[in-house]
């Protein structure tokens, strides 16, 4: 048989081997520090049986799918220490997820936060046993005896809503047997460094109406060094945590009258409609034109886009003269209804229309968390409608827009594209048509990019970009999608130049994705620590005592008649506390005012970004600031502050 591997290379063999058994031929190294494999597309582990040809990946800790079995592994890891130490305990789930694993328990005492440590405990010297895994398979009908028998009613309810005649898979290490798909590392030695991070409550199944669990999460490793510099990463992403910051920057709130839906303060609308005045000057700048359609339309619009069949329990719904609507969960059918507005031409096209819309999602509760996940949120939307031949260039055009987003903010991201899934809609023509597309642009473009084969929408194929933050957490944020199905479904025209009506394809894209989210992210990205353009305070004037308010009124009346979003702290307190408490603020420049300011028209220039800049002329600090703020420069920290 031949085995195709990842670099084009080949090996032959001439009867079955498992795949553990081709990485060891291929490279004795590689075979310590493999976790599982791709065998013709489909992730297996590495105990797998290759018995004919075909194409061969060895995936280790750094790809995605590597680390999903080291998690997996270590998630059953966690299974077993629980129920050594407390055997009543009944095991629901434990998947790997996108940083560790966690695993579902029902234990009649709940765990608490003191329990973590002597799992963990227990986990290290299962570890120590270096305990083979084993993969075996029973009946339907075996394996539910199975769990009867053991008393895991969990386990019992997954089996019995798997289809008859089904066969079910186990794997065991020592007296610990789990159901489990795989994959798993082949035995429990490799799991060096481990930590059980948090506690919380999850409905069995997610939803409501079912049992609340204890959901225990943790991490691992294969080196130490590598967990102490994820937990490092944990620490400062508590400091930095939105919820915490918002709050005390006065930004944004939460109540418990509205879950879900946040409550922006003075100083985070601030920050938002810059935000939001940055999208407008861009997207002008880009050709597009901005629109506006209603929160609330009716159930046929929504029916005819889809939304109403396959989104429904997510949407919030009402009734108007004794018909059905719904308030909208995305943009895009309104905007379908501006483009059929009036006759379209192809000299039209390509046409760019952008709407910040407000848009309501029915989350889960126990899914929202801040301004990560809410049920409200403005989204930055723009439908491009386009003839086949400007396909590349429009995604060039968004590609770059949404370059010069991350850039200004200092963030590096990663692209992925996403192909064809199995359940879509659309002709091969169509698809090809699309995928080229993006492929094309992107190649143009010279960027690095990674495709996730049957990931795209049902209506597409997308490009994804995942940015990565200050303390190297990635994250989701925009995207550009091609859509050849709402176009048909709303019967979307043009007329060519042959004088016949044609389908315009149409792009779905967002740079920000949630206004919300995206302000979240930001938040943790930069501390609270905004450039100087983005801070909703820019300057804070600090007279030194009351004698000096007089001065300290007219510097802040230079300042805000300049455009600079200024304040005064007139308060009867010493000097340095007004600086500290400024600095507590992330207030990029503080401007001390006394005596010798005021009589040579000087102020003494405190930065977040230098410490103490000395004194300046207040025409040369507005001016220089003015500039800052009007090229969206970031300075970088020089010197801590005190």
């Amino acid at each position: 048989m031949k085995i195709t591997l990842k670099d084009g290379s080949f090996k032959e063999y001439e009867g079955s081997m498992s795949v553990l058994d081709i990485t060891k031929d291929i490279s004795e190294g590689l075979a310590r520090v493999a976790t599982s494999a791709r065998v013709n597309g489909e992730v297996v582990d590495l105990r797998h049986v290759v018995d004919e040809d075909c194409e061969l990946e060895i995936l280790t800790f750094d790809n995605e799918e590597g680390k999903g079995a080291f998690w997996h592994t270590t998630s059953h890891i966690m299974a077993q220490a629980i129920k050594r130490l407390y055997p009543d305990t009944k095991l629901a789930i434990g998947p790997s997820i996108e940083n560790g694993f966690y695993y579902d328990v029902d234990r009649e005492t709940p765990f608490v936060a003191e329990d973590l440590e002597k799992i963990e405990k227990e986990m290290k010297k299962i570890v120590k046993e270096a305990l083979p895994i084993e993969r075996f398979t029973k009946t339907r009908e075996d394996a539910i005896a199975y769990f009867k028998e053991k008393d895991e009613p969990y386990k019992v309810e997954l089996i019995e809503d798997l289809p008859e005649g089904e066969e079910i898979s186990f794997y065991q290490q020592g007296e610990f047997v789990d159901l489990c798909a795989g994959p798993h590392l082949m035995t429990t030695k490799p799991v060096k460094a481990f930590k059980l991070t948090s506690l919380a409550g999850a409905y069995w199944r997610g939803s409501e109406k079912n049992k609340m669990l204890t959901r225990i999460y943790g991490i691992s490793y294969p080196k130490k060094a590598q967990l102490d510099e994820y937990l490092t990463m944990l620490e400062e992403a508590k400091k930095r945590d939105h919820r915490k910051l918002g709050k005390e920057l006065g930004l944004f709130m939460m109540c418990e009258e509205g879950p879900g839906f946040p409550f922006f303060l003075p100083k985070g609308m601030v920050l938002k409609n810059t935000l939001l005045d940055y999208w407008r000057e861009l997207h002008k700048k880009a050709g597009y034109v901005e629109v506006s359609t209603p929160v609330i339309l009716s159930r046929h619009l929504w029916e005819t886009s889809g939304h109403w069949d396959h989104y429904k329990e997510n949407m919030y719904t009402t009734q108007i003269d004794g018909e059905d609507f719904a308030i909208k969960p995305m943009n895009c059918p309104g905007g379908m209804l501006v483009y059929k507005a009036e006759p379209r031409s192809y000299k039209d096209l390509p046409l760019r229309v952008g709407e910040l819309g407000l848009v309501h999602r029915h989350e889960k509760s126990g899914q929202l968390h801040g301004l990560m996940r809410v049920r409200c949120f403005t989204q930055d939307d723009a439908h491009i409608f386009m003839m086949p031949e400007q396909i590349r260039d429009e995604i060039k055009g968004v590609v770059a827009l949404i370059d010069e987003v991350y850039q200004l903010f200092g963030f590096k991201y990663h692209v992925e594209l996403s192909t064809r899934p199995e359940d879509s809609m659309g002709s091969d023509e169509d698809w090809e048509l699309a995928t080229e597309g993006l492929r094309g642009a992107l190649n143009d473009l010279g960027l690095d990019y990674v495709v996730n084969e049957g990931d795209g929408a049902f209506y597409g194929p997308k490009i994804d970009f995942h940015l990565t933050d200050s303390i190297g957490r990635t994250w989701q944020c925009g995207t550009i999608q091609l859509d050849m199905q709402l176009p048909q479904r709303f019967e979307l025209e043009y007329t060519g130049a042959d004088g016949e009506k044609h389908r315009p394809i149409m792009i779905h894209r967002v740079a920000f994705g949630s206004i919300e989210r995206f302000i979240g992210i930001l938040i943790e990205h930069f501390a609270g620590a905004f450039p100087t353009w983005l801070a909703p305070v820019q300057v804070k004037v600090l007279p030194i005592s009351d004698k000096h308010l007089e001065y300290g009124q007219k510097v802040l009346e230079t300042l805000n008649a300049a455009g600079i979003r200024a304040e005064i702290d007139t308060r009867a307190e010493k000097i340095g506390y007004k600086i500290r408490e400024a600095q507590m603020q992330k207030i990029p420049y503080m401007l001390v005012v006394g005596a010798k300011e005021e009589e040579e028209n000087l102020i003494s220039v405190r930065s977040r970004f230098a410490g103490d800049e000395g004194q300046k002329s207040l025409d040369a600090f507005v001016a220089s600031v003015a500039e800052e703020i009007a090229t969206r420069e970031r300075r970088e920290v020089v010197k801590e502050e005190n």
